[in-house]
């Protein structure tokens, strides 16, 4: 038997819908949550990136600000731009869109963000606080597959799980927030000696390798959650995932598709981590 198809598609929608709920409130007391979305050069894929975000923005009610800058940008007005936005009353969120040219430090820019603003949670202080658990604001990503996970009932608690990637962007902060849903975690990478034995023992498996295809059947407990954060092209340019999706769907009781799973949800978060900041910046606690 096949597995459920976990539709990130749908899931998005759903959370969309509240946060512009929660958005129109917070606009009746005269708060507007605003984002800032900074993008340097003219990488193809961060344009598309940058205009997803803006379309997000619209569809949650939320105030959008780009700075398209050139290449040739200096690390120094880079930053000053950040530290001018950091004390806008306008923008209750940051976003420089990575990568940034070369002669400008990514940590630089990740850092220059006051922690409040940072709705990419890359800042070390959030960092710091999503390994203690006192958090404001989540990684997109893992905090879309947390929505996925709940959407369709499956509770981290006392299960097996098993991140596939150790990037602070997704595999590390994924651990955390399965850990600290009571999710028993093991973390592997490229030195994981017995990976496919590793692999095969979780009852929750999240695959964020980027490597097309890398996640087989024998990898996979049977009926195991599978979820998919790769985005590759195979040896045709088609776009897959990192999980050979034909023959795990046989296998798995619940996966994600490519596209459609977890893509649609990390640019949703981002809209929640904009509203959570604009409350949380005018003392509103949930």
């Amino acid at each position: 038997m096949s597995a459920i198809r976990m539709d990130g598609k749908m899931v998005s929608a759903k959370v969309r819908g509240s946060i512009l709920e929660e958005v129109n409130k917070l606009k009746e007391n005269g708060i507007r949550p605003g984002l800032a979305v900074i993008i340097v050069g003219e990488d193809p894929a961060s344009q598309i990136y940058v205009r997803n975000k803006e379309r997000a923005c619209e569809e949650c009610g939320i105030y959008s600000e780009k700075y398209a800058l050139p290449e040739e940008t200096t690390q120094e007005e880079l930053l000053a731009l950040i530290g001018k936005l950091n004390h806008d009353k306008n923008i209750s969120g940051i976003l420089c869109q990575m990568p940034v040219p070369k002669h400008i430090s990514e940590q630089a820019v990740i850092d220059a963000i006051d922690p409040s603003k940072d709705v990419d949670a890359f800042h070390p202080v959030n960092v710091g606080k999503i390994m203690v658990g006192n958090f404001d604001f989540k990684p997109c990503t893992p905090a879309g597959i947390m929505e996925i996970l709940d959407e369709y009932g499956i509770d981290p608690k006392g299960k097996e799980c098993v991140v596939i990637g150790r990037s602070n962007i997704v595999g590390k902060p994924m651990a955390m927030l399965l850990l600290h849903r009571h999710g028993t975690v093991t973390i592997c990478h490229s030195r994981t000696a017995n990976l496919k034995e590793v692999c095969a023992r979780a009852d929750i498996l999240v695959a964020a390798v980027g490597k097309a295809n890398f996640v087989t059947a024998d990898m996979v407990k049977e009926g195991a959650a599978v979820i998919d954060v790769g985005m590759n092209r195979d040896e045709n340019g088609k776009l897959c995932g990192d999980v050979c999706f034909d023959e795990v769907n046989e296998k798995a009781g619940w996966l994600t598709p490519v596209p459609g799973g977890v893509g649609p949800m990390t640019i949703t978060m981002l809209m929640k981590n904009t509203l959570k900041a604009a409350k949380v910046q005018n003392g509103i606690l949930d």
